[in-house]
């Protein structure tokens, strides 16, 4: 069985949020305590709606932050506390794609320039070899030998962001943390983006944590699913369980408003109310002021992440929506 490209086990990210001069800070907490695994050539999609911790997952992965408490391994390294002068070939393991390609490439610099720059940071190659490598780099991702002296302005969307695939697998990682990279695309473009990122993933072996909102885009290229809420996983699982039979009232959400592919229609579940704030999360469920179905038990105790039908779901009535709902 081959290993995982990364393991994170608890992870949490709590901040300190000033409240006033005479006042103690508030804790605000991110992320809960998420647990997952990709191997090499798999995705594991996040999904969830703004502010329920995805973003703030992908800097602890990719080592912009660290976590408050838990693990995190990158090909088989400690990522929090790596061995002494490890932590620089560790920060090469993984990369990031931004969600807005424009803003994420330097405007004053040639393409050429953006894609050397990393092996100039990175390697001791010289100038002709690094030049080789961009170039060749460039014809894997769809640009042409052209494209190497024009700037970012010049380029449409799609085409930036293959420049930004392009520059985050110059070091050859493992493991590509993908943030929203198709959510600024047109829906044409999206769709080449999707099959370029699959294309380089089999060629590559690579490792994808792909983290969206847009869950006609997640059925396209995930293996697995996690769901998030507040911080929180609610449901997590292979791809097929999770959205032929979603245990989950938010999954069944989130699934209800995403057309399906197969013309079946689901019905469509309203949420009323706002997220709640995570400096004061609710006691029980986090989800238990918006569930269109709430008990006082939901209200009062937070339910376990528990493995159902094949899958984790953290709801104290997963078996009943499973008994309702076909094979």
């Amino acid at each position: 069985m081959t290993a995982p490209v990364v393991e994170a086990n608890n992870l949490k990210r709590v901040y300190e949020v000033r409240r006033g001069l005479f006042k103690e800070p508030g804790r605000l907490q991110a992320v809960g305590g998420v647990s997952f695994s990709i191997a090499p050539g798999k995705t594991l999609a996040v999904v969830g709606e703004s502010g329920c911790g995805k973003s703030t997952l992908a800097r602890m992965v990719t080592l912009i932050e660290k976590p408050t408490e838990g693990t995190l391994t990158l090909d088989g390294m400690d990522a929090i506390h790596p061995p002494a002068g490890k932590a620089k070939d560790l920060r090469r393991t993984v990369q990031l794609v931004f969600q807005n390609p424009y803003g994420s490439l330097n405007p004053r610099k040639k393409v050429g320039t953006i894609l050397e720059e990393p092996l100039a940071i990175n390697t001791s190659l010289s100038a002709a070899e690094r030049t080789e490598r961009a170039r060749a780099m460039m014809a894997k991702v769809g640009l042409r030998p052209e494209h190497y002296n024009r700037y970012p302005h010049m380029f449409s969307g799609g085409q930036r962001q293959r420049i930004a695939i392009a520059r985050a697998l110059m070091l050859s990682p493992k493991l590509v943390v993908a943030d929203e990279p198709v959510s600024a695309l047109d829906v044409s473009i999206q769709a080449q983006v999707l099959n370029l990122l699959a294309d380089l993933q089999q060629e590559m072996g690579l490792a994808y944590l792909f983290i969206s909102h847009d869950l006609s885009v997640v059925r396209h290229i995930a293996d697995d699913v996690m769901v998030m809420y507040l911080g929180l996983t609610v449901e997590q699982g292979p791809k097929e369980r999770i959205y032929e039979r979603p245990l989950h009232p938010y999954t069944q959400a989130l699934l209800s408003s995403t057309p399906s592919m197969s013309g079946a229609k689901r019905k469509r579940i309203v949420l009323k109310g706002e997220l709640p704030s995570p400096l004061n999360p609710p006691k029980g469920c986090v989800f238990s002021t918006r569930c269109p179905y709430v008990t006082e038990r939901c209200r009062i105790e937070r339910p376990a992440l528990r493995p159902i039908d094949g899958r984790l779901v953290a709801c104290h009535y997963a078996e009943n929506f499973l008994a309702e709902q076909p094979a």
